[in-house]
């Protein structure tokens, strides 16, 4: 090996190390700055989100006349505002009967498992009831309430955080404008913040609109039946829709428990299975698809990849800021030439810049240039 080798083989050896130090840092910064940085990427999508509403309002006519631009924003912030107390009255004022219930609904499964101990056997059954009694179901719901009291304590600064984001809306591009002076730097930042902010408004409004329907569908389903807390378990089907693919299962899984330890009959629990099931299907696999389209143009196994990355790292609203997080970080790789093919190969058909047309041109370009090159290597070969 020559000089000028082991000088390359210096240098990629200094660039991998380089990347992994990067890595390593940036990913035990997000773990050690959660506090931080949770509510401040909550308060970023809740901006985005009344962003989006507020746009929509300025888009309305009223009486002929086009929206007022304060009108549009206290609606936006109104409507928002509603929805958060909503949300917040309902989990409040049931949190104490759910933790009350647990124990009843503890002593109730441990007979639906004495109910198989026939079919199981001895053994088994003895195992089965050891792990229920280790299981205590009240430890668990008196920790997933003060999870959400930690949340609720936490939302008084998302909503600080939104309030001061919201009187930065308006100056920020002519900021922009003097923090970076060359034309053409300034263009690429507002290219990328643009992008960005019409990604997340689309995802953030969709998602939000689609996990609505899936509340109100599954609540239609849940209250006729009589099931236990049916409000609560609505709430919860709205927060996990932002989750994807296993939040759509949770949203089916935990009032089906509910059901199987509250009714003996099973026509109910076929009601809340089917009900719920069919609504997160439908929502899930038929509307949302047609109203996202190729908005997010994400790769299926890198929407599950990233929510497990998230999940480790933010744990609960890691899960349910995955997407949004992974597209801004694909959109900023998009206009980096270094990374761009790292944020093509992060897209869901190899194209980024949201015309799929250009996208099969350039996959027939390329058809055609390696068809070429195999011809000349054929005449080569020959």
């Amino acid at each position: 090996m020559n000089r000028s080798d082991e000088k390359l083989v210096g240098r990629g050896m200094t660039l991998v190390t380089q990347v992994v130090l990067c890595l390593f840092f940036g990913v035990a910064g997000l773990k050690f700055g959660a506090s931080v940085l949770v509510p401040l990427s909550l308060a970023v999508l809740l901006f985005v989100l009344i962003s989006a509403i507020i746009d929509r309002f300025k888009g309305a006519t009223l009486f002929g006349m086009r929206t007022p631009d304060w009108i549009a924003h206290v609606l936006a912030f109104g409507s928002v505002v509603i929805g958060v107390a909503i949300i917040l009255s309902i989990l409040t004022s049931q949190a104490g009967a759910v933790s009350e219930a647990f124990p009843r609904y503890e002593a109730r499964f441990a007979h639906i498992v004495s109910q198989f101990a026939s079919l199981i056997g001895d053994e088994a059954f003895s195992a089965a009831k050891a792990g229920v009694a280790e299981m205590n179901l009240s430890n668990l719901a008196s920790g997933a309430l003060s999870s959400a009291s930690g949340f609720l304590s936490a939302l008084f600064l998302v909503i600080l955080y939104v309030a001061f984001l919201m009187g930065e809306r308006a100056p920020m591009r002519q900021k922009l404008a003097l923090a970076i002076p060359d034309a053409h730097t300034h263009e690429k930042v507002l290219a990328i913040a643009d992008s960005m902010s019409n990604s997340l408004q689309r995802y953030v409004s969709i998602k939000t609109f689609v996990s609505i329907l899936t509340a109100v569908g599954c609540y239609i389903f849940m209250k006729p039946v009589g099931l236990d807390f049916a409000e609560t378990w609505a709430v919860l089907a709205f927060m996990l829709n932002f989750i994807p693919t296993i939040g759509s299962i949770l949203g089916v899984v935990l009032p089906t428990i509910v059901a199987l330890v509250q009714f003996d009959s099973t026509l109910p629990i076929l009601v809340v299975v089917l009900g719920c099931g069919s609504v997160q299907f439908t929502i899930g696999n038929v509307l949302e698809p047609k109203m996202t389209g190729r908005s997010l143009n994400l790769s299926p196994f890198l929407v599950i990849l990233s929510l497990t990355f998230w999940t480790a790292v933010w744990g609960i609203p890691g899960a349910l800021m995955s997407v949004p997080l992974t597209v801004c970080i694909m959109i900023v790789l998009s206009h980096i030439p270094a990374t761009r093919p790292l944020a093509v190969l992060m897209s869901g058909d190899g194209y980024i810049d949201g015309d799929p047309s250009k996208g099969q041109e350039v996959y027939e370009e390329t058809s055609k240039l390696k068809g070429n090159d195999d011809v000349f290597l054929q005449g080569k070969a020959d």
